[in-house]
């Protein structure tokens, strides 16, 4: 495990590198690692700060990695501790000769989290729990990521915060059942092979500075048009919906936020700058549901994909959203 050293947001972020072994690719053997990134600055001591004696582990979404300082900035407000991780084969822990974002089956992460709770001095070994409450975060497919992580360790996060989670396909649970044999045969045959891209980019025009967004990115680790879809990591993310759809039985408190709309079209419309136009947030909403018993869902007219890429007043929104959730996360 590597050193805390400065991460590429400047100060007061660093980033330190978790050894997950040795990949062999075509090219050869490559190293393989994640990445933990952490906000250096002393959590607020105010009692009357929500999060105080909390840990906050962030996870990203498909074709992305952490940038996001005003969020670190918020937990920070509240007196956590935030951390962010960027995935094997993602941002900072994206090596040469690696296929970006690949994965064949979801599970694989939980070296990658177990070791970035390590460093965080939330080891996973029985009798070695720290003291400290533990709130996960994911976006879309970090969202439902961490949702099973959740479910397969149990006992471990106190809370999950989901932003825009992707916990169904785009066309329902009969999409699904109809795309998954197919996809199931492709990913035997050809694991790596392309399938046919879906991003045409109008996500990046509504969020990219560069664009009509206001933010500023590095465009290798988050490509205008997203990574190139491989068939096992699609049978990997149908498999995680799947899973959700039978319902996972959290037992602690889950805030999912969503968008008010979802605009998914072949063309480009004004309407794409103010609803997500990745997910059915309809569809998201009522798989929300399937994850536990004390699921809170909130949704915010005019938001994105990623609720806090939105606007400043919808950010504002979401963030007091979060804030006024956090006491009855912690109620007991």
């Amino acid at each position: 495990m590597g050193e805390w050293v400065p991460d590429v947001l400047g100060r007061p972020f660093e980033q330190r590198t978790l050894s997950l072994g040795v990949e062999a690719t075509e090219e050869g053997e490559h190293e393989l690692v994640a990445t933990l990134v952490r906000y250096r600055r002393a959590p607020r001591l105010s009692l009357a700060a929500p999060a105080r004696g909390v840990d906050v582990l962030y996870v990203h979404g498909w074709s992305d990695y952490f940038f996001q300082t005003e969020l670190a900035e918020f937990w920070h407000r509240q007196g956590a501790r935030f951390y962010a991780l960027d995935l094997r084969r993602y941002g900072r822990s994206l090596r040469d000769g690696q296929t970006p974002g690949f994965i064949t089956d979801l599970s694989a992460y939980d070296q990658d989290i177990a070791a970035a709770l390590g460093a965080m001095g939330h080891p996973l070994e029985p009798g070695r729990r720290s003291a400290r409450r533990l709130v996960l975060m994911g976006h879309s497919t970090g969202g439902l990521t961490l949702s099973l992580w959740a479910a397969r360790h149990r006992g471990v996060a106190s809370a999950l915060v989901l932003n825009s989670p992707w916990l169904e396909f785009q066309a329902g649970s009969w999409g699904r059942d109809v795309l998954q044999p197919l996809v199931d045969l492709h990913a035997r045959v050809a694991p790596k092979g392309r399938l046919p891209g879906v991003d045409l980019g109008f996500y990046t025009r509504s969020v990219s500075a560069a664009e009509q967004g206001e933010w500023v990115y590095e465009p290798r680790w988050r490509p205008a048009r997203g990574f190139s879809l491989h068939p096992a990591w699609l049978r990997a993310v149908l498999a995680g919906h799947e899973r959700v759809a039978r319902g996972l039985g959290l037992d602690i408190p889950v805030l999912t936020m969503l968008s008010g709309r979802s605009t998914i079209s072949a063309t480009w419309s004004a309407a794409m700058l103010s609803s997500d136009v990745v997910l059915d947030v309809d569809e998201t909403a009522a798989r929300s549901t399937r994850l536990g018993s004390r699921v809170t869902v909130t949704r915010f007219d005019g938001a994105l994909h990623d609720v806090l890429l939105s606007k400043e007043h919808i950010r504002r929104d979401a963030y007091a959203a979060i804030e006024r959730w956090l006491p009855y996360a912690f109620s007991r």
